[in-house]
């Protein structure tokens, strides 16, 4: 039986990309006391919002999944918006989570939280030592206050709340609204778009030698939940699946997957982001046996197909 499966729980962002496959795997291990605040009925930025959301669910366990979050140009577009709203977010959740008295915290942290020029493999204890990469730094730095408050609040208060450090998603119902998508939704479209229109080239961002690692939107969830399960300390744990792939490799792979013929025209006057990022992944081992199972090129064909039969959905609800 699981620690989990009579706790009255919230997941933040459940009804989210991340969010739904965590409730998922909850419910397969007899969970059914989950509570999913939506945006409409709680603003988690405002905290009465947040009070009030404590009051009607009454939890035990809370699994904060809530962001705002986007790639390289919703960053910078939006700086000021993703620092105050995922800071005000995370440190009021905690705050009223130690005063409602939960048993855990599950807090989620970002890959942009690292110093932009990270040793490969980045281990846990290398986050303080340099500011993160530029354009998504002060969304990093807001999702890094809840880490430091993890740490004070079980000093101070022995409030047991976890920091857990997810490299980029990806999977079957990713975002792929390119306003805010994600590289890997951004691409898939990308090409689906070309080839829908009969275009003979596609153009990308930077130059492709920036690398990075992907997890599989369901091996994420499955270390969220073993973590809420096993793990209570407030030292920060990555999330990932321990492999680096430059984007220029990435791009071909999808070219490749989704069918597009044409010429890939690369930007260099658009930023690249962080040069590298893979983490080291034996900390999550180690502490509550997670590993992830996916393979990236069948996850990769999973989430084309997931497209190929939902893009018209889509494009009918943008």
């Amino acid at each position: 039986m699981s620690y989990l499966e009579n706790k009255r729980i919230i997941v933040t962002g459940g009804a989210g990309f991340l969010g739904r496959n965590v409730v998922e795997k909850l419910k397969e291990r007899g969970c059914n006391n989950i509570f999913i605040p939506r945006h409409k009925d709680y603003d988690l930025v405002k905290m009465e919002d947040v009070k009030r959301l404590y009051a009607d669910a009454k939890p035990d366990i809370v699994i904060h999944l809530a962001a705002v979050v986007g790639g390289i140009g919703a960053n910078s577009e939006n700086p000021g918006r993703f620092f105050y709203d995922n800071l005000m977010m995370g440190v009021q959740m905690i705050e009223q989570g130690r005063l409602n008295g939960v048993e855990k915290f599950v807090a989620l942290g970002t890959i942009c939280c690292y110093p932009k020029f990270t040793p490969v493999p980045f281990k846990e204890e290398d986050i303080w030592n340099g500011y993160p990469e530029e354009t998504n730094a002060p969304y990093g730095l807001a999702k890094k206050m809840l880490l430091v408050q993890s740490h004070a609040y079980r000093q101070q208060y022995g409030f047991n709340s976890i920091f857990l450090l997810p490299v980029n998603l990806y999977g079957p119902g990713d975002n792929f609204d390119p306003c805010c998508s994600h590289v890997i939704p951004a691409l898939i479209k990308k090409c689906f778009d070309a080839i829908e229109k009969g275009e003979d080239e596609i153009i990308v961002w930077g130059t492709g030698k920036a690398t990075r690692e992907f997890l599989y939107v369901g091996d994420a969830a499955e270390g969220i939940i073993l973590a809420a399960e096993k793990y209570n300390k407030s030292d920060p744990v990555n999330l990932g699946a321990g492999f680096e792939i430059t984007i220029k490799d990435l791009v071909e792979m999808i070219v490749k997957i989704t069918g597009f013929k044409g010429k890939v025209v690369w930007d260099g006057s658009k930023p690249d982001g962080q040069p590298r990022r893979c983490l080291d992944v034996s900390n999550a081992k180690r502490e509550f046996g997670f590993m992830a199972k996916m393979g990236f090129e069948e996850g990769l064909r999973k989430t084309v197909e997931w497209y190929k039969k939902n893009s018209k959905h889509l494009s009918e609800e943008s």
